[in-house]
């Protein structure tokens, strides 16, 4: 291989000076995070400046009041700005002008430590606020950081370094030790461990040679990697993965919605109720102005609905923070907050309980042929074919070291089988549906004893073929799909939570019962079309209420998005399956389901706890401030130390 004009740095020199990026699920709660957040370095100095000014009021208050004001701007600048925003864009009011105007009113009567003590927590409360936001968008979206720009093509003997977008699907790439991958691909040549941590979750890489698949996004490790390209760039799972955060940031739930509607109507109430708070008492009560606008900022400030607005976002994005570390991804809270109140969980077969790649079980030769002949035969000719069971005799005679032969003609017949020629003999392998008739012979055994041995085999469970040489029974081929290692752990954990699971499968009833009977599902339809599966799942949903469908095939599709969450398999998944998913398990580990349901119902009762507790001490505040009065730097404190302390509950799903 001939060096190129740009100098190539040597593949161990290289894999110690590459720094790899950080994957999502090895970053940890770090201080310096947090302070690095620009909101936080405002509080901050907010505070900072808040307490020099009360320090020096004894012998300045000039120098005081000026250093309030600097502590006023610094902390409340960023939220006056949204709010007024929010005000001339959407022609509304939000908590963040009623928080600045109460702050402002008590300067205005003289109680400046008061409003300073005011913005600093509010401004406080808003960039912890800020920084799960961040926290959850860096878990998810870091694996945008993770996006290579150039890849290393060979062409020609030669290397050269070009765009991703320049990459087309059979290019041949070099990805050497500690680079990013820069596309999905095959391995042709070397061997080496992948971190995939970005992608799937694991965080043990995962160890590659020839053959096996490969991940844009992810990273190579110590050894040099020989890859062909299979997807363009805008059809990699990396960029179907950014497309789903880009989805997820714009996605929000329900809950949130309505809380953001009351908002507008509860701070008209709030600013209606000061102004006549400022005005009717004077007249109607005999009181002083002095003590009517006093009561009124504290009515302003402890009546603002700060922590209501607070309760769900920070809970919703550290849970779904804490998912995309696990190598789950959801399209946005809404999906998560549906995915509290599943009552059964329906699963596609094949590729979800199951491996997808059907293994021959059984292989039995008539009477007057040689079974690995025979075996050789049957994979020579069905190697013409990509069919999953096709595929699986290739492997089986692959696996007994067995010479494939030349075929002279190849004929797919369309839904029954193939047939071939080899060295002059007419082979045909297909459904035993023809040993119900007359025409076909079977002069050592009788058609009684192959359709015998037919419903034996499917009475296991497993996919029979028929063999045939012209019109003669050669022999017969049965195959089944492998249960997932774990399928009956994830059913269990599912339904020690209280959810029935449903099995949703094209196959037969008999192939259908013996997978049921191994993973313990507590319901199992068979024999489906897409069209049937979608009818079922909303048959589940009149029964049960919400439902969680899993699938990985094209023909998925319609029933995830016919499901009250989708969730799609991220690995092996179809591209369909994975665009209208509303979750994707990017590693395919169904285990995690049940506990991706309990992290939601988690997330649902701190959300509760937080809007109660919330509720709670605005109504207990308002009270007090009527009944008896209380010191506006008390309902400082009280209003805004519960809104931190509910956005720290909401952090606690970080941990």
């Amino acid at each position: 291989m001939q060096a190129t004009s740009k100098s190539m740095p040597n593949p161990k020199t290289f894999a110690k000076s590459a720094k790899q990026p950080q994957s999502p699920n090895r970053r940890k709660f770090d201080l310096q995070a947090v302070l690095s957040n620009s909101e936080m370095q405002a509080a901050l100095g907010s505070g900072v400046l808040m307490l020099i000014a009360w320090a020096v009021g004894g012998w300045s208050e000039i120098l005081s009041v000026l250093l309030y004001v600097l502590s006023y701007a610094l902390g409340g600048w960023m939220k006056a700005k949204e709010g007024v925003d929010t005000l001339i864009k959407e022609r509304d009011l939000d908590v963040n002008l009623l928080m600045i105007a109460a702050a402002l009113g008590a300067a205005s009567i003289g109680y400046w430590n008061e409003g300073a003590t005011l913005i600093f927590i509010f401004a406080l409360s808003g960039a912890l606020e800020s920084y799960t936001m961040e926290r959850s968008k860096k878990d998810i979206s870091s694996l945008m950081a993770l996006k290579p720009a150039t890849a290393l093509r060979i062409e020609k003997g030669t290397m050269n370094e070009v765009d991703i977008d320049q990459l087309a699907i059979g290019d041949l790439l070099l990805v050497r030790p500690g680079e990013l991958i820069p596309a999905d691909g095959k391995v042709c040549r070397g061997e080496s461990s992948v971190d995939q941590a970005s992608i799937t979750g694991e965080s043990v890489p995962v160890d590659k040679s020839a053959g096996h698949e490969v991940f844009a996004g992810t990273v190579n490790g110590e050894g040099p990697l020989y890859i062909e390209v299979t997807k363009s760039a805008e059809n990699t799972l990396f960029a179907k993965i950014i497309k789903m955060v880009e989805e997820a940031e714009k996605e929000v739930p329900e809950s949130q919605r309505f809380i953001k509607r009351l908002e507008a109507i509860y701070a008209r109430v709030v600013v209606a109720s000061t102004l006549a708070l400022i005005l009717l008492p004077p007249l109607l009560l005999d009181w002083s102005w002095s003590t009517t606008f006093y009561k009124a900022m504290v009515f302003l400030v402890v009546a603002s609905p700060c922590a209501l607005c607070s309760s769900i976002m920070p809970a919703m994005l550290s849970a779904i923070s804490k998912s995309a570390r696990r190598g789950i991804l959801f399209k946005g809270g809404v999906h998560l907050e549906n995915m509290a109140r599943t009552s059964v969980v329906a699963f596609d077969k094949t590729g979800t309980l199951t491996e997808g790649s059907p293994q021959v079980t059984d292989f039995i030769a008539g009477g007057e042929y040689d079974r690995d002949e025979l075996l050789a035969i049957c994979a020579s000719i069905e190697n013409m074919s990509r069919h999953p069971l096709a595929e699986a005799i290739v492997r089986k005679a692959e696996d007994e070291y067995l010479v494939l032969r030349g075929v002279q003609e190849t004929k797919s017949l369309t839904g029954w089988g193939i047939e071939g020629q080899i060295d002059g003999r007419q082979w045909r392998i297909g459904k035993t549906n023809i040993l119900d008739t007359q025409t076909i012979q079977a002069p050592d055994a009788g058609l009684e004893y192959w359709r015998t041995l037919r419903q034996q085999l499917e009475g296991e469970g497993k996919t029979v073929s028929i063999i045939l040489e012209g019109e003669r029974i050669a022999g017969m081929i049965a195959l089944q799909d492998t249960v997932r290692p774990q399928a009956e752990a994830a059913v269990r954990k599912l339904q020690r939570l209280g959810i029935k699971v449903a099995m949703l499968t094209g196959d037969r009833a008999a192939t259908a019962s013996v997978i049921a009977g191994k993973t313990g599902v507590d319901l199992v339809y068979s024999d489906l079309l897409p069209e049937d599966k979608v009818m079922h799942i909303k048959t589940l949903r009149e029964q049960y209420g919400h439902v969680v469908m899993v699938g990985d095939g094209v023909n998925d599709a319609p029933a995830l998005a016919t499901a009250t969450v989708g969730m799609g398999m991220g690995m092996k998944g179809s591209g369909a399956a994975l665009e209208i998913a509303d979750v994707v398990l990017m590693n395919d580990n169904i285990e995690e389901i049940a506990a991706t349901i309990s992290l939601a119902r988690r997330t649902q009762k701190i959300v509760k706890q937080n809007m109660i507790f919330a509720a709670g001490v605005i109504t207990v505040l308002i009270l007090s401030n009527f009944l008896q009065g209380i010191p506006l730097p008390i309902g400082v404190v009280g209003h805004e130390g519960s809104t931190i302390l509910v956005i720290l509950n909401g952090l606690r799903l970080l941990r």
